[in-house]
């Protein structure tokens, strides 16, 4: 057990957690929409090999990797000191805090056709201005609305773990609910079943697109939401010798099981809606990332009782951001009590309230009329390249650098000092060689597929675009700089560092 820092009061509170954690909106959206988009059933092909190929493997080494060192991000690499520089607060975390948070808000994209709901959320939830220059004003209802966030975030961390596990009982179960109970009321509406045979209906020839592939993979590595830091702080406060092989398989695959099952309720939905509208289903799902917030609050009010429907789901949607931001802040918490303990540790309630006001402050400029324009570039540059940089260089040291150069015998013994049982060929081929491959594809197709940044007919200017990559690098530069300072710092050669 890990003293003053603290153990999970069960192993109930340890998954909870965790299964909040990774399943986020976009399981919700994402999914059904990629599905849509790339082969429908044939989707789940390429979904399924990516899981077993990159998604197990990192989620697996990550958590492993925190339950062996009982430390948080910053701490966890220690053993390689080349590293360090892969988790860092000046770059991921608080960059990340308030798009986490604010979660694919930023991934709306207004359709063509004009409805209701799409006029209520641009004109009235956004009140946008015409570019990212005209910040506006504070939207104060949605300013309200962030700070209640923030009390209940800080109401349920003010004693860490001990604290939001027990809030994890409702926030990570209450999603199922609502989405079981959306799909029996789907199921009795006419042209439910016309959307979930349009949701599976395989479409073969698009398994022969390099992009189904790389959609696939990049679903399956956000959608466990690895390189973040939450899987390493999670995992830290287990028992040293729990049992992680079955906890990650757990977690991966009731992730997985929530995408599929998130998607039929989707589409049951957009098939009653299409019925209604008499029109086809393709012309409703086609709004893509927008189903969260414009079509299916849409498809809602078709129903009888709407205001009920209505309620549930938004309130499914808020517990998820709120399960995702739990993770998020307490691994900035986390990392930093681990880094000064004597500092902090005794002193967490307080510390905990002083970041959750910093980060309040400075997602203030995202609810301004021009702060969609700054949330969708933020989201758009932060949570992509920097993240699949940080999983690379994070398995490559592990299978390479860690004790032994060219071995993974090291991180191998830990493992089964941990468990009591050694990682086969699986672990070991994927963890050092197709995980990395695999990231590297998504990596380098998203590079060479690059566009300047657009929001519908708006083109971000080339300063925004370059405040963009300033935001990735801010991130990626800490490696070679974190590098740079160990050796300096160190006697010995390069390698002995």
């Amino acid at each position: 057990e890990t003293g003053e820092r603290g153990n999970w009061t069960n192993k109930a509170e340890f998954l909870l957690s965790m299964i909040g954690y990774a399943v986020g909106l976009g399981n919700v959206w994402r999914f059904p929409y990629l599905a849509f988009e790339n082969g429908g059933g044939a989707f789940l092909i390429p979904y399924l090999t990516m899981l077993v190929l990159a998604g197990l493997p990192i989620f697996f080494l990550e958590v492993s990797l925190g339950q062996f060192c009982s430390q948080g991000p910053l701490g966890a690499f220690n053993g390689v000191p080349l590293v360090k520089g892969t988790y860092n607060l000046t770059g991921n975390l608080p960059t990340n805090i308030s798009q986490r948070f604010n979660a694919n808000l930023s991934t709306i994209f207004p359709s063509k056709r004009v409805s209701p709901s799409e006029e209520y959320w641009n004109f009235k939830v956004l009140e946008k201005t015409n570019n990212i220059e005209n910040l506006g004003k504070i939207r104060w209802e949605l300013a309200l609305i962030l700070l209640l966030a923030w009390i209940i975030i800080y109401g349920c961390l003010i004693k860490g773990i001990k604290s939001s596990g027990k809030a994890v009982y409702f926030t990570a179960t209450f999603p199922y609910v609502v989405l079981t109970i959306l799909l029996a009321r789907a199921f009795t509406l006419e042209g439910a079943m016309d959307g979930v045979f349009y949701f599976f209906n395989p479409k073969w020839d698009k398994l022969l697109t390099a992009k189904v592939w790389k959609d696939a993979a990049t679903q399956i590595f956000y959608s466990l939401s690895a390189s973040w830091g939450g899987l390493i702080t999670l995992s830290s406060y287990n028992k040293f010798n729990n049992n992680c092989y079955r906890d990650s398989i757990i977690v991966v695959i009731t992730n997985s099981f929530t995408s599929i099952f998130a998607g039929v309720t989707i589409f049951a939905v957009i098939g009653f809606m299409a019925h209604v509208l008499k029109t086809d289903i393709a012309s409703v799902a086609a709004d893509g990332p927008g189903l969260a917030f414009v079509v299916y609050p849409e498809a809602l009010t078709q129903m009888p009782v709407s205001p009920l429907w209505s309620v549930l789901f938004f309130l499914m949607l808020f517990t998820l951001g709120l399960d995702t931001m739990f993770a998020t802040l307490e691994t900035i918490v986390t990392s930093l009590t681990d880094a000064f303990p004597r500092q902090l540790r005794h002193q967490k309630c307080i510390f905990t309230l002083a970041v959750c006001v910093f980060l309040l402050l400075i997602g203030l400029p995202l609810v301004t009329q021009g702060g969609f324009y700054y949330l969708h570039l933020l989201d758009s540059y932060v949570a992509s390249y920097s993240l699949i940089v940080c999983a690379i260089v994070e398995m490559l040291s592990i299978s390479y650098i860690y004790g032994e150069w060219f071995s993974l015998n090291r991180f191998c013994d830990d493992i089964k000092m941990m468990t009591g049982r050694r990682p086969n060929v699986y672990w070991r081929v994927t963890w050092s060689l197709v995980s990395p491959a695999v990231l590297t594809f998504i990596l380098v197709y998203s590079i060479a597929n690059y566009k300047p940044l657009k929001l519908d007919d708006y083109s971000f200017p080339v300063w925004a675009n370059v405040l963009g990559w300033f935001t990735v690098a801010s991130s990626v530069l800490c490696i070679p700089v974190g590098a740079a300072l160990e050796v300096g710092r160190n006697s010995g050669s390069f390698l002995q560092v």
